[in-house]
C-alpha cells in the first residue's frame, strides 16, 4: 500500500501507479444442490481432485439426438463443493477475495447457473437462519470485521444495490421508484471504472447498517413464479460495497476497491420454464435473460481465444457492468451452481462448459 494506493481511485478495471500487479486467471467453484435424486451414474463428482465427470445415457425418450453425440465430458476446477455447508462454500469462495478487497484490491463473485440450481441460496442463503445465511452476508461480516483489525487506517464504505430486469437497471436502493430511469453504464476515462450514473450509494458505518440496506434492496427483487422455481429471480442482481481507506498519517493518500456479490438470473430453456402456458411477460424475461447470458458467454469465448480482438462487452447491460470483472483490475470468482437431478443433464453440461472456460480469463488484480 503507502504512497502508492492513493491513485488507485478506480473500482475493477483501475491502474494506480506504483502497485503490485498480479495477473490471475478466474477462480471457478462448482456448487452441487442437494437432491434425494442426485444422478450419480451420469454425473460423477471428485471432490479431491476438484474434477467433474459427465456420462451421459443414451437417451431412451425419443429426443432424437443422433447416436454420434459425445457422451462424456471431463471437467477440472479450483473446487467442487458437494454436500457443502454455507460456510464451506464462504470459505473456499469468498474469504479470500473479501479480505483482499479491504486492502485495496478489488472483487467480484458470481453465482451462475440453471434457474433453481442454488445460486439465490448460495449468495443470499436464508435470512431467517444464521447458520443459513449466504456469502452477501457473511462478506459484509468479514468486511467490517477486517476494518475493526486495522485501527491505523480511516475506513468509509458505501453500498449500492442494482438489478438488470428486461435489459433495464433498476436501483433497489430507491423506495419509492423516484430515480426509475433507465440508468447508463459509462467508463471514466480517467480511472478507466464501469460506473452506474445515478445509482443510490448509502453510506454503512456498521455491519448491521450495511445487512439492513441489503434486506431493504432485496424486498425489492422482481421474482416471478414458473416450473423450475417456484420462487424465481427473474432478475441479475449486483450488491456492491465501495470501501476507502485514507492512512491516518498521510490523509491525502485514498485507497478505493470495489466488492461486487453478484447473483445472475437463471439460464433456462424457454419450454422448461414456462412450459406450454403462454405468458408474453414470462417469455419475455427469459429472452432477455438469456440473452444477457449469452453475450455473457460470448465475452469469456472472446477472451480466452488465440486471437483476442472485439470483446462484445456493450452488448447488454449485463456485460457492460461486469466488464471490469472480466478481464480487468479484479480477484473475480465464479461460483457455477448445478442440478444433480438427470432431467437437468443438458443444461448442467452447459454450465460445466461455460465454467471451465472462465477458468483461462486472466483478470491484472492490483491496488
Amino acid at each position: 500500500r503507502g504512497s502508492g494506493g492513493g491513485a488507485a481511485e478506480a473500482g475493477c478495471g483501475g491502474h494506480g501507479r506504483g502497485e503490485t500487479m498480479t495477473k490471475r486467471c478466474v477462480k471457478v467453484l462448482v456448487r452441487t444442490r442437494p437432491t434425494a435424486c442426485f444422478s450419480q451414474d451420469q454425473i460423477q463428482i471428485d471432490t479431491q481432485q476438484s474434477a467433474v465427470r459427465i456420462c451421459r445415457r443414451e437417451e431412451r425418450e425419443g429426443s432424437g439426438l443422433p447416436s454420434n453425440q459425445k457422451e462424456q465430458w471431463d471437467f477440472d476446477f479450483d473446487k467442487v463443493l458437494h454436500n457443502a455447508s454455507q460456510q464451506d462454500a464462504f470459505d473456499s469462495a469468498a474469504q479470500e477475495v473479501v479480505s483482499a478487497a479491504v486492502e485495496g484490491v478489488n472483487g467480484s463473485i458470481l453465482a451462475y447457473g440453471q434457474t433453481g440450481s442454488g445460486k439465490t441460496f448460495t449468495m443470499s442463503g436464508d435470512s431467517q437462519n444464521f447458520k443459513q445465511r449466504g456469502i452477501t452476508p457473511r462478506a459484509i461480516a468479514q468486511v467490517f470485521a477486517d476494518i475493526d483489525e486495522k485501527p491505523q487506517l480511516d475506513f468509509q464504505v458505501y453500498a449500492s444495490y442494482m438489478e438488470i430486469y428486461n435489459e433495464r437497471i433498476f436501483d433497489l436502493l430507491d423506495d419509492n421508484g423516484a430515480n426509475n430511469t433507465d440508468f447508463q453504464v459509462t467508463e471514466d476515462p480517467r480511472t478507466k471504472t464501469m460506473q452506474v450514473r445515478g445509482l443510490s450509494l448509502v453510506a454503512v458505518g456498521t455491519e448491521e447498517e450495511a445487512l439492513n440496506v441489503l434486506f431493504r434492496g432485496d424486498q425489492n427483487r422482481i421474482v416471478a413464479e414458473h416450473q423450475l422455481n417456484k420462487n424465481s429471480n427473474r432478475s441479475h442482481s449486483i450488491f456492491t460495497l465501495h470501501i476507502e481507506q485514507t492512512s491516518r498519517i498521510r490523509t491525502d493518500v485514498v485507497l478505493r476497491s470495489k466488492l461486487n456479490l453478484v447473483d445472475l438470473a437463471g439460464s433456462e430453456r424457454l419450454k422448461k420454464a414456462i412450459g406450454d402456458k403462454i405468458d408474453d411477460s414470462l417469455r419475455k424475461e427469459s429472452t432477455y435473460i438469456n440473452k444477457s447470458l449469452s453475450y455473457l458467454e460470448q465475452c469469456v469465448v472472446a477472451l480466452t481465444g488465440p486471437k483476442r480482438t472485439h470483446i462484445p462487452y456493450r452488448q447488454t447491460k449485463l456485460t457492460n457492468v461486469l466488464k471490469d470483472s472480466l478481464g480487468g483490475n479484479c480477484n473475480t470468482v465464479l461460483i457455477a451452481c448445478i442440478s444433480g437431478e438427470a432431467k437437468h443433464l443438458e443444461e448442467t453440461i452447459s454450465t460445466l462448459k461455460l465454467a471451465q472456460r472462465m477458468r483461462r480469463v486472466q483478470n491484472t488484480a492490483e491496488s
